[in-house]
């Protein structure tokens, strides 16, 4: 049986798709494209997914993995193509290696993400920056099915920048773009961040961080924000990086087959 680890998109208006909307659009590309999938034992078998770390809806990303598990081998550049022309644009399957490693969902340790604040003064948002990196702790609040939940979102954050506009990359700018219409702020104002967040329980997401800042600074953006993952995968505490959870896939040894 082949697994393949899959990198995928939300980009544009397709950023406010569920992950069950997506795992729905998903199983019929498989079939759309003839994808020979490996499915569970059971009175009720279903193709053989493996979806890790899914992006709040909402939210824009670069970065969404997957693994299938295959009933017959296929080439992983031919069935990304397939998969690809089979998902409507927007979510766009742009990496398919072969799984030659144990743990992908181990490895996503953290996440890059860019928040772009229309509305806000770049020199605004450092000053706040620097008050939610100076904080030992930051609580927020969040509601979940048992309530409200106070916790505190300062320790998952590895990195905290303010990044000039013109090194805002992919969705984040054009997602923004798309936004600013009716009800967008007048001006040309617009700070963007970038920041590290490792995946803790319970996870700290992008709008946590953004009520960090509000709790400590007092920054409250004029506009709900655009965000968009930029990456996940293994972080390095040391330089606060994160890097291709795909590599070891890469740049592990086929062994061919019929080898002991």
């Amino acid at each position: 049986m082949q697994r393949i680890r899959l990198r995928y998109t939300k980009r544009g208006r397709l950023r406010f798709t569920s992950h069950r909307d997506f795992q729905r659009a998903f199983e019929r590309a498989l079939r759309r494209a003839d994808v020979p999938m490996a499915y569970s034992a059971g009175f009720t078998p279903h193709p053989k997914v493996s979806y890790a770390n899914a992006a709040p809806t909402g939210v824009g990303s670069e970065a969404e993995y997957l693994e299938i598990a295959l009933a017959a081998p296929r080439d992983p550049e031919q069935l990304r193509l397939l998969l690809d022309a089979s998902l409507p644009t927007g979510l766009d399957v742009i990496e398919a290696v072969d799984a030659r490693t144990s743990g992908l969902a181990d490895r996503l340790e953290a996440s890059v993400w860019q928040i772009r604040l229309d509305g806000v003064e770049p020199e605004e948002a450092r000053r706040a920056v620097a008050a939610f990196l100076a904080a030992e702790t930051v609580e927020v609040q969040r509601g979940t099915k048992n309530g409200v939940r106070t916790f505190d979102c300062r320790a998952a954050v590895a990195r905290f920048d303010v990044v000039p506009a013109a090194d805002a990359v992919g969705g984040a700018t054009d997602t923004g773009a798309a936004e600013k219409g009716a009800g967008a702020p007048d001006g040309d104002a617009c700070a963007i961040l970038r920041l590290v967040v490792r995946h803790l329980t319970p996870a700290v997401r992008p709008d946590d961080v953004l009520s960090g800042l509000h709790a400590t600074a007092d920054l409250a953006p004029p506009v709900p924000a655009a965000v968009t993952r930029l990456a996940q995968g293994p972080l390095d505490e040391e330089s606060g990086t994160v890097t291709d959870p795909l590599a070891p896939d890469r740049d592990a040894v086929a062994v061919p087959a019929g080898s002991a």
